[in-house]
């Protein structure tokens, strides 16, 4: 029996594939060889989950992968017509970066609370000014993106005494639906960005909604950069319509020199690494191998994408403690 071919969309670092040895062949593919490479693989893993090659050489009918796996959360990058009429299944790496990007949050989140940035100017310019800072117990927060990320997210804000609201693509017992996002957001001291980038949610927070913030609050976007008009949000810190934004994802990364962004008052920036901690290369690796054995012993996949939705669906959560309200 031949063993399956496994073709990884390759960037360096390459993945660790070594305990597949004898179980599958595996070959290295770039964006110049993937299309003619395509139609005699069983598997593909993209690991260089930047790529938009995918998408531009996914054949049409004949051959295929009958699974493609992309290491990274959000599947934008891949998903294609041609794919999504395909019978072909499509996983995610649900389960890797859920936690470190929520302990990026909640460090953001601190931070502004605490005017930490002001304090590192100040040190710079070795000047001595007191101030007062905020509590964090007691604030708001609305979190758009119902999945794992906006989850953890949630529950460690929740463990610093923050009142968070999840919103999702639709309403379920501890979850609001997207019409509730401008009452709750105008109430709210942040505002965090964890969704998936869908037709849907492609420019979602614009003018018209950094306008319905109070002056106080603070916006984050660890989600995807074409979530967020990026000159409304300058235009808005510019203009004081909020108090500050962090940004972990752009439109075009990365970042340019020119790049206006850099300069925007109360605007941080951060070059897309609130998910990678010290090993998460290898914790993706390790993911992809035990998907691969599952797979190749017969059991259904894990992560499997909704490719209509765009995401992988969500159950729906318990509710809170008394205490901690969603």
């Amino acid at each position: 029996m031949t063993a399956p071919l496994i073709l990884v969309l390759d960037t360096d670092p390459s993945p660790r594939l070594g305990r597949l040895t004898g179980r599958a062949v595996v070959r290295y593919a770039d964006e110049r060889t993937l299309a003619g490479m395509l139609p005699e693989a069983d598997v593909l893993l993209v690991w260089d989950f930047t790529s938009d090659a995918v998408r531009a050489a996914w054949p049409g009918d004949g051959p295929r992968p009958r699974w493609v796996h992309t290491a990274s959360a959000g599947v934008d990058r891949l998903l294609c017509p041609a794919l999504a009429a395909s019978p072909t299944v499509v996983t995610n790496a649900r389960g890797v970066f859920e936690l470190p990007i929520a302990e990026y949050v909640a460090g953001l989140v601190l931070a502004f609370a605490k005017d930490l940035p002001r304090t590192l100017e100040l040190q710079r310019e070795r000047r001595w000014r007191h101030r007062e800072t905020r509590d964090l117990a007691g604030t708001r927060a609305v979190v758009v993106g119902a999945g794992p990320i906006g989850r953890e997210i949630m529950r460690l804000l929740n463990a610093l005494g923050v009142q968070v609201a999840l919103v999702g693509r639709t309403a379920r017992r501890t979850i609001h639906g997207v019409e509730d996002l401008d009452r709750l957001a105008a109430g709210a001291d942040w505002v965090i960005s964890a969704a998936p980038l869908t037709e849907r949610t492609r420019g979602m927070f614009d003018a018209r909604f950094f306008g319905l913030l109070q002056p106080s609050a603070h916006f984050v976007n660890v989600g995807r950069g074409p979530l967020t008009v990026e000159q409304d949000l300058a235009d808005a810190l510019r203009s004081h319509w909020i108090a500050g934004a962090a940004l972990d994802v752009f439109h075009e990364e990365p970042l340019g020199p020119s790049s206006p962004l850099w300069d925007v008052p109360g605007l941080l920036v951060s070059p897309h690494m609130s998910g990678d901690t010290a090993g998460w290369r290898d914790r993706l690796g390790e993911q992809f191998v035990a998907m691969y054995e599952g797979w190749a012993a017969g059991e259904p996949l894990p992560n499997v994408v909704d490719i209509r939705r765009g995401y992988v669906p969500s159950p729906d959560i318990p509710p809170q403690e008394p205490g901690n309200p969603s």
